[in-house]
């Protein structure tokens, strides 16, 4: 057992990191604090509302390792290291580590253009990085029919003795053998280099002039050359171009749906669009997306394979505090000015809506092998024989006991089936009967299962406690459906995600799946889409209820005739004090229509 009220005696008020260690002496989580003492007392202070996850962190600590430091910026940077190296498991951790890769040319006399990835140890120029290595192929490919550099190595160059392929095919100019000298090559270069720049109409102006003088001089080989030149050039830049004022930009993202979270990095360089990646970050099931981008932002940027630009745009306002230490931390790791922002304006935040719709696509692309993961999760957890094709929840929605609905949500092998899910409206029970109304609502959907076995559901979730299951096994078992598997899902202390225990009628004690199992997540899922609906349903029930006159009770009373008496008396308590006399007066009212108006209010 951790004494927490001893180590915090001799915790210091100053800025360092901390280190919590497991019964395995396993390091299970890394934190930074401007005040070590105030920021470790906050985790054991028992008055305080805690999250699930820290609940369960501070539950399995058995030491803290703690390191000082002079500064919060040189706590975050080794907060930072920490992290890589320990890799916690309550951490929020970037598992896409990857570097970008680069369009590099080299530092020879024909420099060579070619796609690099890695440190940048070899002398010349590197452009990008470009965020797809697929986008870097693809303006490696570009620009070689632009401008035909060599892209082999200098060992081929060096003992060639005659033109390869690409010199057949107009991607290279043979420099090896001598088919054109330096001067000229060295102008394809700097072309090349201006493109790589932003700098397209620099470019696009000199091969203009350069094609009408070889007009003039009647070299039309040489000026259809130049025109080629130049439609390609066009062509390529229109595919890039952002906004040559923009110079270097990161755009980030971040998006969550359905407990799967998406950072989108949108990279843009001299004004040009590289393109965008997805991270997923390793997350548990209450980080929020604030505390998700911060854990982000440092793992991104501290890694050398990463360049930082000068501005930085999120779609999340963080405190300003954490961005302040944030850029400081990185103008002393990395050795740039930073800027960064949320509330863009005009092209920013085009591109913010842009790069939003990016993650939005990518989280959709994740979410079929995201979902499959967790119905594999979810047949280990409840001992299935094989993933589940059909689930199903059930959830009671009313406001005391009044327009009482029963919702049914159904999951299939691929996800939401929306076109199955089913309401019911609950009738003939005692108002706030929760169980009489589960047993309405699950013999009304299961009375006709024998006869569609395809309908049935693998797994039946129950939004609820032992009562409402013990409520739906027996239904189950009057209609002969005991095959079913039957899980009840009942909310923890305090109604928090992540402490829910699953009831199976077939095992004594509840099941209590860890918080970040993907088999809770999608039961968690499967429960909110199910009271959800369930909601949705009861307020458009209670809405119909409202506007429901008294009036349509009574026979003969149709739209005409009620909307007469409530203009006629002002409303409703006119129409139910007034005397048979008053109310055959109003048109289309009857003596004995009126009676029958009177007596309904008389003698209700």
């Amino acid at each position: 057992m951790f004494d927490a009220k001893l180590f915090l005696k001799t915790a210091p008020h100053k800025a360092g990191v901390y280190q919590m260690l497991d019964l395995d002496n396993c390091v299970i989580y890394v934190g930074k604090a401007k005040d070590l003492k105030k920021r470790l007392a906050s985790y054991f202070n028992a008055s305080a509302q805690h999250s699930p996850k820290t609940r369960a962190l501070v539950a399995q600590i058995v030491n803290i390792v703690l390191t000082v430091t002079h500064t919060e910026i040189e706590a975050l940077i080794l907060e930072n290291t920490l992290i890589k190296a320990h890799q916690p498991r309550y951490n929020i951790l970037l598992r896409d580590d990857k570097s970008y890769p680069y369009l590099y040319l080299s530092a020879h006399r024909f420099p060579r253009l070619s796609i690099y990835r890695g440190a940048k140890r070899g002398k010349g120029r590197y452009f990008g990085p470009y965020p797809q290595v697929s986008a870097a192929y693809e303006s490696l490919n570009l620009l070689q029919k632009i401008f035909p550099l060599r892209t082999c190595e200098d060992s081929v160059l060096n003992n060639r003795s005659r033109p390869c392929l690409q010199y057949q095919i107009k991607r290279c100019t043979a420099p090896c053998v001598g088919l054109i000298d330096e001067a000229a090559y060295q102008e394809d270069i700097q072309h090349a280099v201006l493109f790589l720049e932003g700098k397209s109409n620099t470019i696009i102006k000199n091969l203009v002039e350069k094609m009408e003088i070889a007009a003039k001089q009647l070299a039309f080989e040489k000026a259809a050359v130049y025109r080629d030149q130049i439609s390609r050039l066009s062509s390529l830049q229109s595919k890039q171009y952002v906004d040559t004022a923009s110079g270097d930009v990161d755009v980030i993202a971040v998006v969550d749906k359905a407990g799967l979270v998406c950072v989108q990095v949108l990279t843009i360089r001299g004004g040009r669009h590289l393109g965008s990646r997805a991270y997923f970050p390793k997350i548990m099931q209450d980080d929020d997306l604030d505390k998700i981008l911060l854990a982000f932002l440092p793992q991104y940027y501290f890694a050398t394979q990463h360049d930082v630009p000068k501005e930085i745009v999120l779609n999340r306002k963080l405190p300003a505090s954490e961005i302040n230490t944030l850029i400081a931390a990185i103008q002393q790791q990395r050795g740039v000015n930073v800027q960064m922002q949320h509330a863009a304006r005009g092209t920013k935040a085009r591109w913010l809506d842009m790069v939003a719709q990016d993650a939005e696509t990518s989280l959709s692309q994740r979410q079929p092998n995201h979902y499959r993961e967790q119905l594999a999760a979810l047949t280990v957890a409840l001992g299935l024989d094989s993933l589940p094709q059909r689930m199903e929840c059930f959830d009671i929605s009313h406001t005391q006991g009044e327009a009482t609905v029963a919702s049914c949500v159904v999951f299939d092998g691929e996800g939401i089936c929306s076109s199955a899910y089913r309401r019911f409206n609950i009738e003939g029970i005692v108002g706030g009967d929760d169980y009489a109304a589960m047993q309405q609502a699950l013999q009304r959907r299961f009375a006709q299962g024998a006869k569609h076995p395809e309908t049935l559901p693998d797994v039946l979730f129950i939004d609820g406690g032992k009562g409402q299951v013990k409520v739906a096994q027996q239904v189950l078992t009057e209609l002969n459906l005991a095959q079913i598997r039957l899980v009840g899902v009942a909310k923890g202390t305090g109604r928090k995600a992540g402490l829910e225990s699953l009831i199976l009628p077939e095992r004594a004690q509840v099941l209590l799946l860890a918080q970040h199992d993907p088999a809770l997540h999608l039961i968690q899922q499967i429960r909110d889409e199910a009271h959800r609906f369930a909601i949705t349903a009861h307020r458009q029930r209670r809405q119909k209820r409202m506007q429901h006159s008294v009036l349509e009770n009574i026979a003969g009373i149709g739209a005409k005739r009620r909307q007469n008496l409530l203009n006629h008396f002002g409303g409703l308590q006119g129409v139910a004090r007034a005397g048979v006399e008053d109310l055959a007066r109003v048109s289309g009212i009857s003596e004995q229509l009126a009676q029958q108006i009177y007596d309904f209010f008389t003698h209700p």
